[in-house]
């Protein structure tokens, strides 16, 4: 199944599950961002596509309008494939996808079309942290640079803010396979990533994150050198 919830929903039928994804990828925007942690930024910004809706319903999302509302249009793989190749050419130095869990296979289909018309940029897999291993490892040689969330440590706390229970066992299985596959991060001379792991930890009110529990898991089961940006 693509996504840890398990809908089993046929999309090619026109059905949809918690993500309200069909047949189509939507695109929300596209463009360089300087927003983003600084080693995916750069000079030259990251080459942000922002894909509409998302497997998680995170009350406090900064981008509820198109995680929750749907805002967006929908793009076929060409026209996703083009997108990429614009931000290649404008000299973003990664194609970074954001929110891309429910859309894994339109983004190897456009990813196909990209490389053969001459895309070479990191591919940045810009996550909330709910990914299953089995789709991950579909993605072992494709993605450079893993960039998830590290939202919580405890499960009602996931339930209660992101409407899934098993966050927290889920997400732990999915960081270690994202370390597994590219180590971690590396950078050129100029501090720019090429290849790696990076996980955001945003810290919230009455340590309801769980913030110890995150840093702890991450230095004893996947790395001390794991880049870790706690917000």
């Amino acid at each position: 199944c693509l996504c840890p919830r398990h809908c089993g929903v046929n999309r090619l039928a026109g059905k949809s599950g918690k993500c309200h994804i069909t047949s189509q990828v939507v695109i929300s925007s596209y463009g360089p961002h300087f927003g983003e942690e600084a080693p995916l930024v750069g000079k030259h910004g990251s080459g942000t596509i922002f894909f509409t809706y998302c497997n998680l319903q995170c009350v406090f999302c900064q981008n509820y309008a198109i995680s929750q509302l749907g805002e967006g249009r929908a793009v076929d793989s060409e026209e996703l494939a083009g997108m990429m190749l614009s931000l290649q050419a404008k000299g973003c130095h990664n194609i970074n996808l954001v929110s891309p869990t429910h859309v894994v296979p339109y983004i190897v289909d456009a990813l196909e079309l990209a490389v053969s018309k001459g895309l070479y940029l990191p591919l940045v897999y810009n996550s909330g942290g709910y990914d299953s291993v089995e789709t991950l490892g579909l993605l072992d040689g494709i993605i450079d640079i893993y960039m998830p969330d590290m939202k919580y440590s405890d499960e009602k706390t996931a339930e209660q803010l992101s409407g899934i229970k098993d966050y927290p066992k889920v997400n732990k299985a999915a960081v270690k396979e994202m370390h597994r596959q590219v180590g971690d991060l590396q950078m050129d001379k100029q501090g720019v990533a090429h290849r790696g792991l990076l996980v955001r930890h945003l810290v919230l009110p009455d340590r309801l994150a769980g913030t110890q529990e995150v840093v702890r898991f991450l230095a004893q089961e996947v790395s001390t050198n794991t880049y870790l940006n706690i917000m």
